[in-house]
């Protein structure tokens, strides 16, 4: 079997490989999806899985920043993983998956995510399962209630604006120390918002997108830097609630949509859950942010057989709000798989590692790791 670049020749078999995994697009998604995959081609981002002529499996990895504790760190999202329906079972997932975990690391990402089909195939390569996407349903008319504290300039936003919305992106998620979410490129910003039937409105700290979805409204997304730009953008959504009973919007796990509405008495929200993994675990420690309040000196000894640089004991330092991971000499300290430390590096509490038996050894350095890696990690993107 051989895995190469795709090419543009090559899109009509991913298509049917895509359509026999996922389902069928409409011809209108099918030519918006050819629109969009032609820059990864160029960009060696698409990859296949060839027996002779025949294109047995792809995987394709989107240039997303993702934001560690307010930090931009740069991430492999992996993404279209198919396996024609006569092929699998033959491993060629599992090495589809291997090439592009390599060729994340070739384009300079340090970690990568994925949305699972399967949990398994991917935990066995390294990938743990760290965050989700929570999708709340709230009643339109609980929004249309929120009231305006000021006025907020609100205006709509089109494939021109991508400038000011990425730099709205960065200055919300560094502000607010935001840990998962992800920034697109350019590119495919502006193809996401050149779709008329999105509706996209442009604050000075904030945005939202959204769409109908029958009876209902799909929020894809919604950030807010400010009390006042979150008040202007719900009760906007809100505002449909003459038609709309129901708003499914992606939000944060603390989201403050919940505390400005006036009646709360429980929650709905579904999660989609996404896996995590450091592909160069020096890089991922320096690139994350951390709380400015913790310092942190600790040992770890970490395997990962899929790429034996991570593989070792490595010093873990935290201080000022950065951090560094040096090789060390050191034999103690507790040991993690890639997958157990990619968890840690996402929040997820050393005595859930233990328990889930992620983590084995010395105890000692728990509670300054848990206080170090801190985060509740979220992504209100699907990919």
């Amino acid at each position: 079997m051989e895995i190469r670049d795709l090419t543009e020749a090559d899109l009509d078999a991913v298509l049917d490989g895509r359509k026999r995994a996922f389902g069928p697009l409409s011809d209108s998604s099918a030519a918006l999806w050819r629109r969009w995959v032609l820059p990864f081609l160029a960009a060696g981002r698409y990859l296949g899985a060839f027996d002779g002529t025949r294109l047995v499996g792809t995987a394709r990895i989107n240039p997303y920043t993702q934001w560690w504790h307010g930090w931009p760190v740069s991430m492999g999202g992996v993404a279209s993983v198919t396996v024609a329906p006569e092929d699998r079972g033959r491993g060629a997932g599992r090495q589809i998956v291997l090439a592009a975990l390599e060729r994340c690391a070739e384009l300079g990402h340090v970690v990568s995510a994925l949305y699972p089909a399967a949990t398994h195939p991917y935990r066995r390569l390294g990938w743990e399962h760290a965050g989700a996407q929570p999708i709340a349903t709230i009643p339109a008319e609980a929004l249309r209630a929120i009231a305006a504290t000021e006025p907020v300039k609100v205006r709509r936003m089109g494939p021109d604006d991508v400038p000011e919305l990425m730099s709205v992106l960065s200055r919300v998620y560094a502000g607010t120390r935001a840990s998962g979410p992800i920034s697109a490129d350019e590119g495919t910003w502006r193809l996401w918002l050149d779709d008329d039937d999105d509706f996209c409105y442009l604050a000075d700290d904030g945005f939202v997108y959204y769409r109908w979805s029958g009876e209902d409204i799909e929020v894809d997304n919604l950030v807010a830097g400010s009390e006042a730009t979150a008040r202007a953008l719900w009760s906007l959504v809100g505002s449909h609630a003459t038609v709309a009973k129901r708003v499914k919007a992606a939000v944060t796990p603390d989201d403050p949509v919940f505390w400005l509405l006036a009646d709360r008495k429980h929650d709905t929200v579904e999660q989609h859950r996404w896996m995590f993994r450091l592909i160069d675990v020096a890089a991922a420690v320096a690139a994350r942010g951390y709380p400015a309040a913790v310092t942190m000196d600790a040992v770890v000894q970490v395997q990962d057989l899929q790429r034996p640089g991570n593989s070792g004991a490595w010093r873990l330092e935290v201080a000022s709000g950065s951090g560094t991971a040096t090789r060390s000499d050191s034999p103690g300290g507790p040991s993690l798989a890639i997958g157990g430390l990619s968890a840690l590096y996402a929040g997820i509490p050393t005595a859930t590692l233990r328990r889930a038996g992620l983590m084995t050894g010395p105890a000692e350095e728990d509670e300054a790791l848990d206080a170090a890696f801190a985060a509740k990690p979220y992504m209100i993107d699907y990919f």
